[in-house]
């Protein structure tokens, strides 16, 4: 697995879209949220803007990277020649998305940490660390259901578009709103019951108990995903 996660890694820094799609959009755009930090907080909270950063990394550096690699190793039969070889699938497809998802919590981390020197702590560490995890691993999930649905690196612009605007789109409207309104709608929404885990995290205010429900709607999520991976997923250029 670390051999191929290594060679992964070495193709990523190569591919100039990859590299500005997985490090520079999603750090200027976390840093334009940290850097006007007041004035996003007063749009909705502290909460949001680590919500909105999060899914910014997760949904640009991680799922749109993972689809983007996937499809593009399949296009060039790299998968089907690593399929041959004594690795088992979750050991290819491991490696392959282990340098995206490493990449994207040293980003989350380095944001996150940024946010907290310049406008105070989160209250609950432990809790949003959880809230990261659950949502890097619906995106990992979304990522590998989209790269069924994907032809090549260059279809992976077009596929990946509805779910990372569409994740990013739930968080500011989640983050903005909150959720005393269209409360289970809002929650449902895949990204929402993440944002809301965050918000409360990051602000406090709520019982730990009521936050941990909200793990329930993002793995469910996850759950999803999966199931829609093992079924669009293809090792071989379709013919």
């Amino acid at each position: 697995m670390f051999s191929i996660a290594s060679s992964e890694l070495v193709q990523i820094f190569r591919n100039r879209l990859v590299l500005v799609t997985s490090l520079i959009v999603p750090v200027a755009v976390s840093a334009l949220f940290v850097r006007q930090h007041e004035t996003f907080a007063d749009l909705g909270s502290l909460g949001y803007i680590a919500a909105i950063v999060m899914f910014t990394v997760a949904a640009f550096g991680l799922y749109a990277t993972a689809v983007t690699t996937l499809a593009s190793r399949r296009q060039n039969l790299f998968l089907k020649r690593l399929r041959s070889t004594a690795a088992a699938d979750s050991t290819i497809l491991a490696g392959l998305l282990l340098p995206p998802t490493a990449i994207a919590v040293v980003q989350v981390s380095a944001i996150m940490t940024a946010l907290a020197m310049v406008a105070g702590e989160p209250t609950n560490i432990a809790l949003l660390v959880l809230a990261t995890v659950a949502t890097l691993a619906m995106m990992i999930g979304l990522a590998l259901a989209t790269a069924g649905l994907t032809n090549s690196p260059e279809h992976a612009q077009v596929t990946t578009l509805p779910v990372t605007l569409g994740v990013i789109a739930v968080a500011s409207w989640v983050g903005i709103t909150g959720t005393e309104e269209l409360t289970l709608l809002k929650r449902l929404l895949p990204g929402g019951a993440a944002t809301e885990l965050t918000m409360n995290a990051w602000n406090g205010g709520t019982a730990v108990a009521d936050s941990l429900l909200l793990l329930a709607p993002t793995l469910g999520w996850v759950a999803i995903a999966v199931a829609l991976a093992t079924r669009l997923f293809r090792w071989e250029p379709r013919r």
